[in-house]
């Protein structure tokens, strides 16, 4: 399988000797494929172009179009790539003693083509064109449109299996677009406007705006600057300091998950009400005294000031957002803070536009302790999910499925029974009459502990089975790990050996602990009843590539070795003798495509018979 298509023409097409032409290569890619340009950042492997030395001419200089710029989920990273058609130029000369007459024009390519969910291996195409090299013909001007940027030529690095995905946790930017990402965090932010740090200042601070002389609006369009700039430079300061690479590396690393699930865990105490978090009073009281000064800088330090003073309220919001943000790439610290910053300062831009509004607002009282305390479960229960990143790939079976479940069950009742007056924290008092909202929202909170319950005996939660530890082995209930079907695992030897013994074709499934698309096929995909069907006849071997033994250190060098990729999920077919019969990679919803793919070896094999 080959998405990508290559052409070359050459202009002119009559050239003295020793004059320049210009060769224009054009790839043409797939709809839902792209290519890397020749600048990507480290992670895909990048595009590599030149003419080649059977041909004759000499590459002097490539150019290659703009690329999109963007957050790639193969990678966890940005990269810089071209969907539809890409023209790339080489600025090229004959050698001076060229003799008269057509020549051929050679141009290579080395490249890696990605889709959404699957990467192949890095291929070399060649291309030619025809020139006529004639003595005399004019010098033609190389046209290079404004656009273009310089690109590199030659050959890229030998062959390079590629990067696996980190595991990708729901909401923290992983698996969704930066689109949804922001969303979140934006979400993030306007859901931190209703705390009891910020929400009554909101009309200190518009009666503050509708004093000044130079207009509301502008001032309050330098306060939420100052907001913005804030929040958006502690994303840049986590950058700086973990360096691009290692905030896109840090994703799967055991100690990364158990710092953020600590941070978590002390956000979601704060909360709670177990402890304050604040910042130094000596640095508040400083900013709080230049921004008496008033004018633009004095609003801008408003804006900082505010900020900070209002951390306890929010940092709970900011903590779990950012330290859940490094497992999504480089970019994803500063893309979240400013997210974040805007969703906050949103209101106070609003209200300066139309202070009628002011007055309509609900009065601050016992419901802003409660959003604390519900956001605080819900924090508690989103730390579940990084020990539980830790407890698979340590293979420690602590947190079982069981307990998994009941945690996220507890916690996620308890916000319900908090609304409902049956527990007793900080904003629920013992003779408050229940309002239609809250009663709403503590049924809603109850409704989905308890749809949780069936999961306890491995029965399916659907799209909820890619972030919770998967049913253990023999479960019962009727759930996915007693309809999928039986794996050997981390053995492919004796895979092999009952392959032989009798004579059928072995189903490899490269797969993680951690692996969020991993766990939605296992429990989603295999255990359907066609896909059952399709899969007898083979013999079945899981191999775990992400843990810390020595049998996921072996299966990593036979993935890489055998098949030059480690990316997951990865599922291969094989006959007895280790031929490869067919390869699948990535996650897939559609199922009649993964029985074709499961059942094509399988007819080609009956065919010979």
């Amino acid at each position: 399988m080959d998405p990508v298509q290559w052409s070359l023409t050459v202009e002119p097409g009559k050239v003295a000797p020793g004059g320049k032409f210009l060769a224009k290569l054009t790839a043409k890619v797939q709809p839902g494929w792209h290519l890397y340009s020749t600048t990507t950042p480290p992670g895909p492997i990048p595009t590599r172009m030149g003419l080649s030395e059977k041909g004759s001419a000499k590459a002097v200089k490539l150019h290659q179009p703009p690329p999109v710029r963007k957050f790639d989920p193969n990678f966890n990273a940005d990269s810089e790539f071209y969907d539809g058609e890409a023209v790339f130029l080489i600025e090229a000369e004959l050698p001076a003693d060229a003799k008269p007459g057509p020549v051929e024009i050679v141009a290579h390519a080395r490249y890696q083509a990605c889709s959404d969910t699957t990467c192949l291996r890095p291929v070399r195409k060649e291309a030619t064109a025809k020139l006529v090299v004639t003595v005399g013909a004019p010098a033609a001007a190389l046209a290079i449109p404004a656009n273009y940027v310089a690109g590199a030529m030659g050959t890229s690095a030998p062959p390079q299996a590629a990067t696996t995905p980190a595991p990708v946790q729901k909401g923290s930017g992983s698996e969704e677009g930066v689109g949804q990402f922001l969303l979140v965090a934006f979400g993030f932010g306007l859901a931190s406007v209703f705390t009891p740090c910020v929400f009554p200042m909101i009309p200190i601070t518009m009666s503050f705006f509708l004093r000044q002389e130079k207009g509301s609006v502008m001032q309050a369009v330098v306060f939420c600057l100052g907001i913005i700039v804030l929040f958006t430079g502690l994303g840049l300061l986590v950058t700086a300091v973990l360096g691009p690479f290692g905030v896109v590396q840090m994703g799967s690393n055991v100690w990364v998950n158990l710092f953020i699930a600590a941070v978590f865990l002390t956000f979601g105490l704060s909360l709670l009400g177990a402890f304050e978090i604040t910042l130094p009073s000596g640095l508040l009281t400083k900013l709080d005294q230049a921004s008496q000064q008033g004018g633009i800088f004095g609003t801008l330090l408003m804006g900082l000031t505010f900020s900070l003073t209002s951390f306890a309220c929010v940092g709970p919001f900011v903590g779990p957002l950012l330290a859940a943000s490094v497992q999504g790439g480089a970019v994803r610290p500063a893309l979240g803070m400013a997210g974040f910053a805007t969703g906050l300062a949103t209101p106070f831009f609003l209200l300066a536009l139309f202070p009628q509004y002011l007055g309509r607002l609900p009065k601050s009282g016992g419901w802003l302790p409660r959003v604390k305390v519900v956001m605080g479960f819900v924090i508690l229960a989103a730390m579940f999910k990084y020990l539980s990143n830790i407890d698979v790939v340590m293979q420690w079976g602590i947190l079982t499925r069981e307990r998994f479940l009941a945690a996220w069950i507890v916690l996620l009742a308890m916000p319900g029974l908090y609304l409902l007056g049956f527990l007793r924290l900080e904003g629920v008092k013992a003779d408050q009459t229940l309002g239609v909202a809250r009663t709403l929202v503590g049924a809603a909170f109850l409704v989905v502990a308890v749809s949780l319950w069936p999961g306890m005996t491995c029965g399916r939660l659907g799209d909820l089975e890619a972030y919770i530890p998967a049913c253990a082995e023999g479960g019962g209930g009727g759930g996915a790990a007693a309809a999928g079907p039986k794996w050997i695992k981390n053995d492919y030897q004796q895979a092999l050996r009952l392959a032989r013994e009798q004579n059928k074709l072995v189903f490899v499934n490269f797969t993680g602990y951690a692996c969020t698309n991993c766990h939605w096929m296992k429990a989603n995909m295999f255990p359907r009843p066609e896909v059952v069907a399709a899969l007898d006849g083979y013999i079945l071997v899981e191999l775990y590539t992400d843990g810390t033994d020595a049998a996921s250190e072996a299966n990593q060098k036979l993935q890489e070795g055998k098949f030059n990729t480690v990316a997951i999920p990865h599922y291969a077919i094989l006959d007895a003798s280790e031929n490869v019969l067919g390869n699948f990679v990535g996650l897939t919803k559609k199922q009649d495509e993964f029985i074709a793919f499961i059942n094509g070896p399988k007819q080609a094999k009956a065919a010979r018979l």
